[in-house]
């Protein structure tokens, strides 16, 4: 099945059994990325609903808001399933650290990508190594740089399957579900944090901006930090 004909078949799906669905076409390693923001918890809430056989890991920046690590605790305890937690590496952020000191990123866009790379990107590698699918909570909605994403791409650099079962999901329709299902998430969302990252790098938004204004606020980019590169475009064949 090429990534046009798989589009298609996810799009007539509920986010629900499209995870149900990748989990029948593939039975080699799935993994699933929690930032355990709002969109990841309904994930994970799905995947342990189902018993599906999904590895899901977190990314530990060393920079994260107390409530994150609370909110990890009370996910694994609710579901009784185990979250794996990366690290950087300790030496590369010493040296960083070290040489430009401990808020460099706020200096240049180029220092914040360094530290997003180290502490974010370089784990994110590690834990994706050898899996053939990778499960993300991206929403189209999020941003522009996601407007134009599909239910399934391939990613090139990564040499893997990537899946974003809640492309077409509205904000509404996720904070319903997130109601309906009693599903824990992060305090911080309800003092007007839509996404939550490192600490030093989160603020609240104000009324009317735009949903992704509270990351990195200082600087004029694309609010990204690297870990999700762009679409590949192509009848890419789905092994």
């Amino acid at each position: 099945m090429d990534l046009i004909q798989l589009n298609k078949e996810l799009s007539s799906l509920s986010a629900e059994d499209r995870l149900a669905y990748i989990c029948q076409l593939f039975s080699d390693r799935l993994v699933f990325s929690t930032s355990l923001g709002q969109e990841d918890q309904v994930i994970t809430f799905l995947i342990a609903k189902q018993k599906l056989p999904i590895e899901i890991f977190t990314l530990d920046t060393g920079r994260l808001y107390q409530e994150s690590y609370d909110l990890l605790d009370r996910t694994i305890a609710r579901y009784k399933i185990p979250v794996r937690v990366y690290f950087p590496d300790a030496a590369k952020v010493e040296a960083m650290v070290y040489e430009k000191g401990v808020n460099s990123f706020y200096e240049s866009v180029e220092n914040r990508k360094e530290c997003c790379f180290i502490r974010k990107v370089e784990p994110l590698n590690r834990a994706l190594q050898g899996a053939k699918v990778w499960i993300t909570g991206l929403r189209a909605e999020q941003s522009e740089n996601r407007h134009n994403l599909e239910f399934a791409e391939f990613d090139e650099t990564r040499q893997l399957l990537k899946l974003n079962p809640l492309l077409d999901w509205s904000y509404e329709k996720m904070l319903q579900f997130i109601s309906e299902n009693n599903i824990p998430y992060n305090p911080l969302h309800d003092k007007g944090f839509p996404s939550i990252g490192c600490a030093p790098c989160t603020r609240a938004i104000e009324p009317g901006e735009d949903i992704r204004a509270g990351r990195w606020w200082w600087e004029a980019s694309q609010k990204e930090c690297g870990l999700h590169q762009e679409k590949i475009p192509a009848n890419q064949q789905v092994n």
